[in-house]
């Protein structure tokens, strides 16, 4: 299971900082990333790491203000919102991809075997 926090409101320029709990498996066996997802539209890929820990991606609109961490020995995955803007306003779901490669990151959603509940960020301009 994956539960994602840390969601809220925020104004632009603000920093937020999402978790995401796993449980019920063996956290270093999954790739993990964050997506969001506005109403209307498809999920997108915000930002994902490795097994490993050592390879990391991010879409284009996030790099330098988003960072995603993992923290094996507490099973959880973080990202890490800087310099918000209203463009950052959706939904954000949690997922771990089981069977990537050990310093790989996936950037599809059909990748991801499980996913979290979603957590609302909302950023005001």
């Amino acid at each position: 299971q994956l539960q994602a926090s840390g969601g809220g409101l925020e104004q632009a320029g603000g920093s937020l900082r999402l978790s995401c709990a796993v449980s019920g498996g063996t956290f270093d066996y999954y790739a993990m990333s964050w997506f969001r997802q506005a109403p209307g539209k498809e999920r997108e890929f915000v930002a994902g790491i490795s097994r490993s820990g050592r390879k990391i991606a991010y879409e284009n609109s996030v790099k330098g203000r988003f960072t995603i961490s993992r923290g094996n020995a507490k099973n959880t995955v973080f990202l890490q919102m800087n310099s918000l803007k209203s463009e950052d306003t959706d939904i954000y779901y949690c997922a771990a991809s089981l069977g990537t490669p050990w310093d790989s990151v996936r950037a599809d959603v059909r990748e991801y075997n499980y996913w979290g509940q979603g957590t609302l960020v909302t950023v005001s301009s």
